[in-house]
C-alpha cells in the first residue's frame, strides 16, 4: 500500500500547487490513497466547503486539520456531514465534525486520526489518551492506520511517534510549516516525520508575507497577516507499507510548482 500525505495547504497558492502537482505526483508515485492536510487553505486561516469539496474533486481521500478548524462558521455543517473532512479528535467532544474517519479503495482500509499537541496550542484532551482510545476503537476495523498529529513542539511529536510506534503505519507531524529532515521508519515499524511542511509559498514567513512579519517581529505591535504568493511549493511525503499494517519506508516529496 502507497499513502501519500500533503503538508498543510497555505492560502491560493498553496491550492494551486496541489492542483498542478498532485496528478504528476499520482502519475509518477501511484499512491493508492491521498491525504491531505487543509487546516490554512482559506486565506491562509481554515478551510471552506468549497475549498474541501474542490480537494475531494482532486482525488483526495481524506482531509485532516488542526487548530483553524473552526475559523470558519459556515464550514460547520460540512464537518457534521461529510466523514471524508476530521478535525482534532482530542477537541470537545461537542465540537462540530469528528476525529478520524475511514476510507477504503479497492478493499483496502485506510483509518486516518487527527490530534493536536498540548504545547502552544489548545486541546480538550491528552493526544495520547486520545490515541489509546480511538485505536481501541479502530481494532480490526482498519488495515493500516495514519495519524496526523497537528502540533508545535517537535518533543510533543518525537514522544508521540515513540509512543505509536508499531501501532499504527504512519505517525506525521503538521502545523510548524517546515519540512523536518527525521523522516525514517521506527523500530517497530511505525513511519514518522516532525513536520510534513507546508504546501504554498516558500517566498514567505511560514506561508506569510515577509514584510508583514518581520514587522510584527520588529514592532511588536498587531500586524494584519496576509498571504504571500511566491514560489509556492509541494511538501509532501510517500509511504510504502506492507499487508501487515507496517510501513517499510517513508520518502520526503518537496516539489516547486510553476508559479
Amino acid at each position: 500500500m502507497k499513502l501519500l500525505f500533503v503538508g498543510d495547504v497555505v492560502g491560493g497558492p498553496g491550492r494551486r500547487a496541489l492542483e498542478e502537482l498532485l496528478p504528476r505526483v499520482r502519475e509518477s508515485h501511484e499512491p493508492d490513497f491521498v491525504v491531505v492536510n487543509g487546516e490554512n487553505a482559506a486565506g491562509g486561516v481554515g478551510i471552506t466547503e468549497r475549498i474541501a469539496r474542490g480537494f475531494l474533486d482532486l482525488g483526495v481521500d481524506a482531509i485532516t486539520l488542526g487548530n483553524h478548524a473552526f475559523r470558519h462558521t459556515e464550514v460547520y455543517g460540512f464537518l457534521d456531514n461529510e466523514p471524508r473532512i476530521i478535525r482534532p479528535a482530542n477537541y470537545p467532544k461537542a465540537d462540530p465534525g469528528r476525529g478520524h474517519t475511514i476510507v477504503e479503495r479497492d478493499g483496502a482500509r485506510l483509518a486516518v486520526v487527527n490530534l493536536a499537541g498540548t504545547i502552544f496550542v489548545d486541546s480538550a484532551r491528552s493526544p495520547f489518551a486520545e490515541a489509546d482510545a480511538i485505536l481501541a476503537e479502530l481494532r480490526g476495523k482498519a488495515d493500516h492506520v495514519l495519524v496526523d498529529f497537528h502540533a508545535e513542539a517537535t518533543s510533543e511529536k518525537v514522544a508521540m511517534g515513540w509512543y505509536l510506534d508499531g501501532r499504527v503505519t504512519a505517525c506525521v507531524g503538521t502545523h510548524t510549516h517546515v519540512p523536518t529532515a527525521d523522516a525514517r521508519v521506527l523500530d517497530e515499524g511505525t513511519a514518522y516525520i516532525t513536520d510534513v511542511g507546508m504546501t504554498g509559498p516558500r517566498e514567505s514567513v511560514i506561508g506569510v508575507e515577509r514584510d508583514l512579519a518581520i514587522r510584527r517581529f520588529l514592532t511588536q505591535t498587531p500586524v494584519k497577516f496576509e498571504t504571500a504568493q511566491g514560489d509556492p511549493w509541494l511538501n509532501a511525503v510517500l509511504i510504502d507499507a506492507g499487508d501487515d499494517g507496517r510501513a517499510r519506508s517513508i520518502e520526503q516529496l518537496l516539489l516547486p510548482g510553476s508559479g
